[in-house]
């Protein structure tokens, strides 16, 4: 088994590993303009573009389809990627979810899975969120994740675009969850 892909789940959400035969129940969700809207790549929502958003997804071994568990619906996708063993870090992204779940606190609710899970192997988890997505960068202060700065990100398949960085430590995170 990958450890970067297990089956993660709680009472409201179920994270499954993405496999190729997701990808038209995911494009269904991807394939609104709005959810890339504050996105660095705004045209996701276009079918080709979002193949190759799938098969980086594909490549990273990391990558999640999100079901709402009272629904069964699919919600979105988020992903492990660039796994650093020498620094013993990971990042978390490349999440999105469609519109009806905007506000539903299913995002938090998936980031505590991931990083409940994560936290056995890593001590650091980055993120990577478009500088101009003010809702994920708001969710990212939410989560108690540090800002690191600016940063020019290469994805997939598509041109640099603006981020900022957000760090979580293992340390921060266990002592956060102690107190809650």
């Amino acid at each position: 088994m990958n450890f970067l892909q297990p089956t993660l789940k709680n009472e409201n959400v179920i994270l499954q590993p993405l496999k190729e035969s997701d990808f038209e129940r995911l494009y269904e969700v991807a394939s609104d303009p709005k959810v890339w809207e504050q996105h660095p790549n705004k045209n996701r929502y276009e079918r080709e573009v979002f193949q190759n958003f799938f098969e980086g997804a594909m490549i990273s071994e990391g990558a999640f389809i999100i079901i709402d568990k009272e629904s069964g619906e699919v919600a979105g996708s988020t992903r492990f990627y660039s796994h650093d063993e020498d620094e013993n870090s990971i990042f978390i992204g490349y999440t999105f979810y469609g519109t009806k779940f905007w506000g539903s606190k299913l995002n938090p609710q998936v980031k505590k899975l991931m990083l409940d899970y994560i936290f056995q192997y890593v001590d650091l988890v980055k993120f990577h969120v478009g500088a101009e997505n003010w809702r994920s960068r708001k969710a990212m202060e939410r989560l108690g994740a540090e800002n690191r700065g600016e940063i020019s990100v290469a994805y997939h398949g598509e041109p640099n675009r603006e981020n900022v960085e957000y760090w979580i430590k293992k340390e921060d995170w266990v002592f956060k969850q102690k107190l809650h």
